[in-house]
């Protein structure tokens, strides 16, 4: 690690946040692990990573924060700046709605909509001033395998992960002249409590039009459960904080896209569309950049 940052995550009560959280103090970093309900259902997660902070190079710092409220993002950047800058923005807090496509209201994709994509949008928004103030930061937003397919009973969580996909990555030509990176991070299926907690279609008549079809939710889920149970090293959630903490630790520049977990034909995708993506956005920078 060439210096110590200081670091905002999100979702970081739980999976993947809380074990980014540690794997980056381990290595010295200042980390402000936001969370919702600081002092009430999380409280417990608040505490157990303070104590890790106290045997580990680095410092935790829980933080109360709800991506789905602008005013709290806001607050919560401000009174981290007032310590200290912010260099590396993790926006890792997401939801998994699993179940059939039809059966989702419009008020669930509103409400998913909320944290896997406005969330992402009002945390940039609340760091960036400073970094381009600056002329420096780093952005990491998680997003999946499903942010690069269609696939069935996973539709409105693919529609939110290619939604940000699509919103981080024009960030991140935007930014790069700044001296700002926005990078993706695209696990695979991971032993997190995701699966345990997917929410269901709430159309409950549409979801029994579909007959037998509509258990397909629940073998999935299982299929996913059975695998994470099995053991596997390839998917311990470890392996994607560990990743992550290796990109806030990389030299810039760093990879628009980072593949973690078994690969699910990611990884070919990501290197057939970047030529291409290369090739649009060489047309387009002599106009967008100007005389710059």
């Amino acid at each position: 690690m060439t210096s110590a940052k200081t670091i905002l995550i999100t979702g970081a009560s739980r999976g993947i946040g809380l074990l980014t959280a540690k794997s980056l103090a381990s290595r010295g970093h200042t980390v402000y692990a936001g969370m919702r309900n600081l002092s009430g259902r999380n409280k417990g997660a608040a505490i157990e990573l303070t104590a890790f902070s106290d045997s580990s190079d680095g410092r935790i710092v829980p933080i109360e924060l709800d991506v789905a409220d602008e005013a709290v993002c806001t607050a919560a950047v401000a009174k981290i700046e007032a310590e200290a800058p912010i260099d590396v923005l993790i926006n890792n807090a997401g939801v998994m709605p699993v179940g059939l496509t039809e059966a989702f209201t419009v008020k669930q994709a509103q409400d998913l909509f909320d944290v896997n994509v406005y969330g992402i949008m009002r945390m940039s928004r609340a760091v960036l001033g400073a970094m381009r103030a600056r002329k420096s930061g780093l952005i990491i937003s998680l997003s999946s395998s499903a942010g690069r397919f269609g696939m069935p009973f996973f539709g409105l969580y693919c529609a939110s992960k290619w939604a940000m996909e699509a919103y981080c990555e024009s960030l991140h030509y935007e930014l790069e002249p700044l001296g700002i990176e926005s990078i993706l991070v695209e696990p695979s299926g991971h032993g997190t409590d995701l699966v345990t907690t997917a929410p269901a279609p709430a159309d409950l008549p549409r979801v029994q039009d579909y007959g037998d079809l509509a258990n397909g939710r629940d073998r999935l889920l299982g299929m996913f459960q059975g695998m994470f149970e099995q053991g596997d090293a390839s998917t311990d959630a470890v392996n994607v904080a560990n990743r992550i903490a290796d990109l806030v630790d990389m030299d810039a520049p760093r990879p628009i896209r980072t593949q973690i977990g078994q690969d699910m034909g990611v990884t070919a995708v990501n290197d057939a569309v970047m030529p291409i993506q290369a090739e649009l956005i060489k047309g387009l920078k002599p106009v967008y950049m100007g005389g710059l």
